[in-house]
């Protein structure tokens, strides 16, 4: 496969949740449109190239930086469970992104959802 930045990109913007992916700085460096569409009223795509850590309040970017230090002290150390949205019935996880050698070069949150699917399957009309 000559271009896989490309078909990695087209597998996250085609995802219905949100992808915010940050780097060891804690940067915004993507943002998939569900995220940028979902997360509008605080900037949405004006929010690349900022820290993910002034979104949140005190307790959250310490329990992120927490994770992060975790994902830093062991290679294994890859998913961290971190909330269930009652409301949205979904579970949330931060998961450490890491380059071909194992060493940590990001991370993003993964949002997987509950509910049963309304889409009839393989419905092509």
């Amino acid at each position: 496969m000559n271009n896989l930045n490309e078909i990695y990109r087209s597998v996250l913007e085609a995802d219905r949740a949100a992808v915010v992916i940050c780097d060891l700085n804690h940067t915004i460096i993507y943002m998939n449109p569900t995220a940028i569409s979902r997360y509008g009223k605080w900037g949405g795509a004006s929010l690349l190239g900022k820290s993910l850590l002034a979104c949140h309040n005190e307790k959250s970017r310490e329990m992120i930086t927490k994770v992060v230090d975790w994902f830093r002290a062991d290679a294994s150390h890859n998913i961290v469970y971190t909330f269930h949205n009652d409301r949205e019935n979904k579970d949330v996880y931060m998961v450490a992104l890491r380059d071909d050698s194992g060493t940590l070069i990001g991370y993003y949150e993964k949002h997987e959802y509950r509910n049963s699917e309304t889409m009839k399957m393989y419905d092509l009309d």
